[in-house]
């Protein structure tokens, strides 16, 4: 059985992602507050793997969570993209008039911003997590009270589904990752039928003209698609920035060359992971 680390309760789109993921595969999963737990609960255990959102199509990118990626020093062995929609939930014997507050976590009720303009008199007050907010419901009886979380959490803690599908966006998805101790790499990998196609990188540049066109020429002159790029700046290091980069190979032994082409251009490069690029799913 694999041990599975998310950030969230049960029913949160995390668990949903690691049960589609590790599809026909026994798993339990690890309920961590916040995302921080989750790298601890595997840096204390090297056999628990980890499932951490790392973008979504609407809110961006979780920035925070590529430094703890950096930093932790685990490995990327996979990824999935999860269509993220929402349900309008509350307590089985409330309808419509009951309702006073919603809760849910930030970026939902953001995902459901013309939802909630539509139903001005209700209250929004940002919690932890999506299914959590439907579980604190339930646990607690809180009356007036209705939860945005995804179908699935509603159903799991018996909540009544007022409406389905109220975010704004249809085209909603979530790319989560999934993150291993080194030590595990080649054990997950042996189950995979696909060698990895994507990649996911992080380097300095010297700060210096052109420095980073330089390193773009090279990725395309390998006929390596970059299907992502972020900066962030490097705390203490005024106008310094690290790169994060995901790439799309189909040879292998191409993409190691531009690895190496890169390498002398740029400063502190670290492979965060090579994988296979997720599909999507509904």
């Amino acid at each position: 059985m694999k041990r599975i680390a998310i950030q969230g309760a049960l029913g949160s789109y995390h668990d949903i992602a690691a049960h589609k993921y590790f599809e026909d595969e026994e798993i339990e999963l690890i309920c961590c507050a916040t995302f921080e737990d989750v790298f601890r609960t595997i840096s204390k255990d090297s056999q628990v793997i980890g499932m951490i959102a790392i973008e979504n199509t609407i809110a961006g990118s979780l920035l925070h969570n590529n430094e703890l990626l950096r930093q932790s020093g685990v490995q990327i062995v996979g990824e999935h993209k999860l269509r993220i929609s929402h349900s309008f939930v509350c307590l089985p014997e409330e309808d419509w008039d009951d309702l006073t507050e919603v809760n849910s976590h930030p970026i939902a009720l953001m995902q459901c911003r013309d939802f909630l303009a539509q139903h001005p008199r209700l209250k929004v007050v940002e919690t932890e997590d999506t299914a959590l907010s439907a579980e604190t419901i339930r646990k607690h009886h809180l009356k007036g009270h209705a939860a945005i979380c995804s179908k699935y959490a509603a159903e799991l803690y018996g909540m009544k589904v007022l409406q389905e599908g109220i975010e704004t966006n249809k085209h909603n998805f979530t790319r989560f990752l999934v993150v291993a101790d080194p030590w595990q790499v080649d054990e997950l990998n042996r189950h995979r039928s696909h060698e990895p196609n994507k990649a996911s990188l992080v380097f300095t540049l010297p700060h210096r003209e052109g420095s980073l066109s330089q390193v773009l020429s090279i990725l395309s002159f390998y006929r390596i698609n970059l299907t992502k790029i972020q900066s962030l700046p490097i705390i203490g290091r005024e106008w310094e920035y690290q790169f994060y980069v995901d790439v799309v190979f189909d040879q292998v032994l191409r993409y190691k060359q531009s690895i190496a082409a890169i390498t002398p251009l740029t400063k502190e490069l670290k492979i965060l992971g090579e994988y296979e690029e997720g599909k999507s799913t509904i």
